[in-house]
């Protein structure tokens, strides 16, 4: 077991296996050192755990806990590529989409469950640029969706 998943561990969480595409791409693409993780969902057991817009059908609380979920899947894809997530050099860029009403502001708040999970596996080398956006509608539904660029070492 790899440093990062005793860390998942102690915090009683785990990765899940990694999300199928619902469409014509793939999960992660690497160039060099550095992988580019597509848009994942907030999936579990093959199924979409959070769906509905934050500031209406969910708090800002599930909104949370859904982008906690997408990095966990973002993980589990990264795992795939990479094979082991301690070759892990730095968390480079999330970008986060939140499903929410016109009027909601507080996407900082929401992308932070999968921002605070990053810091607390990575310490600094998980702190990472970052936007959190708005969106009128996210794919079937979903509260949140989170791609990102990280940094490898060599394996």
């Amino acid at each position: 077991m790899s440093d990062v998943e005793a860390k998942l561990e102690a915090l009683g969480l785990q990765l899940p296996s990694p999300p199928a595409p619902v469409a014509n791409y793939v999960r992660a693409v690497t160039v060099g050192n550095l992988v580019f993780l597509s848009g994942h969902g907030p999936t579990r057991d093959g199924a979409f755990a959070f769906q509905g817009k934050v500031g209406a059908e969910r708090t800002i609380e599930e909104g949370y806990q859904a982008a906690q979920l997408v990095m966990l899947n973002c993980l589990s894809s990264l795992k795939e590529a990479i094979g082991d997530l301690d070759r892990v050099e730095r968390i480079v860029k999330l970008l986060g989409m939140v499903n929410c009403t016109e009027d909601f502001g507080q996407h900082p708040e929401v992308i932070n469950g999968a921002s605070d999970l990053l810091v607390n596996l990575y310490g600094e080398r998980g702190r990472h640029a970052r936007s959190a956006v708005g969106m009128q509608s996210l794919p079937r539904g979903i509260t949140v969706e989170i791609e990102m660029i990280v940094q490898i070492r060599d394996a």
